[in-house]
């Protein structure tokens, strides 16, 4: 049987290719791969194929939000203008505490809802009720990063049962959703997890041949109480437990020393970087510049929407342009494209899925955007980069391919019920705030 083929011609495709950055011309899709790009006619490569006018719409690859807690949307806008812990256990946690499966349901529903329509592609979700999020991501067409994550604050039969879940949770999925959904192994955060505990997750993570991911080093404080209970600073405490003998990808990373920033590189270890998380908790900027100087992989992410307030991607890689010049008096800090390459190339390697994820080129996976550009914010048309960058919004976004299959036609997700899952999460918001 013949793989379905689409050909978009008249397009612009920002590329994220370093050979050919920005293409006006046509894109091929045969099945779930990308078979042409380039400004010449593709021939009898489109013979059969399905056929769109792309005149005025900016082709990109899809966003790769590298660190959040998808069912987090139900606390939106429940805890603002707080300090972290504070806020994590006087506001968070007690909600948190109640969810039920299907709550945990429709607040990935909505998140994916969400991301979906602003752009994103792929994300990462450590949470709890993991076999539900997984489900979402498997109909909702979207590509998954997924792990049980685990506070180990709690008896050692309890730790049992939460390694086992998330042990059973990264067998019963890797792999599945045609290879769209990927699980790693998650010990929350070092100040949330004793050490014991992160050396089993490490363990765990070896037998399974998994990566490994985790909160570290968010605010000045968590750092500064790693070094009263432990001696050591959450980098090399980690370092020390073993975590960093997997692949890794740590979120935030805000207080780093230049010694820290070394080892991480050394290490091949990921960051996601939250910049509007971290702004409004007041955890901090971290040092971006100075990470990507070093070589470490710096992926941008969301965090949940509880701190965000929202899922928009198109809003890190702007605030990932802008902060860094701010905080450093350096115009040239970081660059439009190299914000834009957080989002996509270094978002698809900080998820170790460079080969296949983060730009349009022949071979990749079929994993890109629309953006609608006949807009007053667009206009006049120079420089896409820049326009993307620093006037784009995730409200731009038309089209969504993930796997060669439209997830979003004309800003209609075409594998959720968005009506649906707006009144269902609305639902379960009311029960949880009853119980208060």
């Amino acid at each position: 049987m013949a793989m379905k083929k689409r050909w978009i011609e008249n397009g612009t495709f920002v590329t994220m290719d370093e050979t050919q950055p920005v293409v006006k011309g046509h894109l091929v899709l045969e099945g779930d791969r990308i078979a042409y790009i380039g400004e010449a006619h593709p021939g009898a490569l489109v013979d059969g194929a399905d056929r769109m006018n792309g005149s005025g719409l900016v082709f990109m690859p899809g966003l790769i939000n590298t660190h959040g807690h998808a069912a987090m949307t139900l606390l939106r806008g429940v805890a603002d203008d707080m300090v972290l812990q504070e806020w994590l256990t006087t506001k968070i946690w007690p909600m948190e505490g109640r969810y039920t499966a299907q709550d945990v349901r429709w607040g990935t529903s909505l998140a994916a809802l969400e991301m979906l329509k602003s752009g994103t592609t792929s994300f990462v979700d450590m949470y709890d009720h993991m076999d539900e999020v997984a489900q979402v991501v498997e109909a909702s067409g979207m590509r998954g990063v997924l792990m049980r994550g685990a506070i180990g604050l709690c008896p050692e039969d309890v730790q049992r049962e939460k390694l086992a879940e998330a042990v059973q949770f990264a067998r019963s999925w890797h792999g599945k959703a045609n290879g769209r959904i990927t699980t790693v192994m998650s010990p929350h955060a070092p100040y949330t997890c004793p050490p014991g505990f992160i050396e089993q997750f490490v363990q765990a993570a070896h037998d399974l041949d998994l990566p490994l991911h985790t909160h570290m080093s968010e605010t000045a404080a968590e750092v500064e109480r790693n070094v009263r209970e432990y001696g050591l600073r959450p980098v090399e405490h980690l370092e020390k437990l073993g975590f960093f003998s997997r692949p890794s990808l740590v979120a935030h990373a805000v207080h780093l020393t230049d010694d820290e920033i070394a080892l991480l590189a050394q290490r091949g270890v990921g960051v996601a970087h939250n910049p509007a998380s971290n702004l409004k908790l007041a955890s901090g900027v971290a040092r971006v510049p100075a990470l990507l100087a070093a070589g470490v992989t710096v992926g941008l992410a969301t965090d949940g929407a509880a701190s965000n307030n929202n899922l928009d991607m198109f809003d890190e890689i702007r605030l990932a342009a802008l902060i860094h010049k701010g905080v450093s008096g350096d115009p040239t800090a970081v660059p439009a494209l190299e914000a834009l390459r957080m989002g996509t190339v270094y978002g698809a390697k900080a998820i170790w899925q460079q080969d296949r994820l983060g730009m349009l080129k022949a071979g990749m996976k079929a994993d890109f955007i629309a953006l609608d550009f006949e807009q007053p914010h667009f206009c006049p048309h120079t420089d896409p980069v820049s326009h993307l960058v620093y006037a784009g919004n995730g409200r731009d976004v038309r089209h969504v391919w993930v796997d060669g299959e439209q997830v979003v036609d004309n800003r209609r997700c075409t594998g959720l019920d968005e009506e649906k899952i707006r009144a269902e999460a609305q639902h379960c918001y009311e029960r949880l705030i009853s119980a208060i």
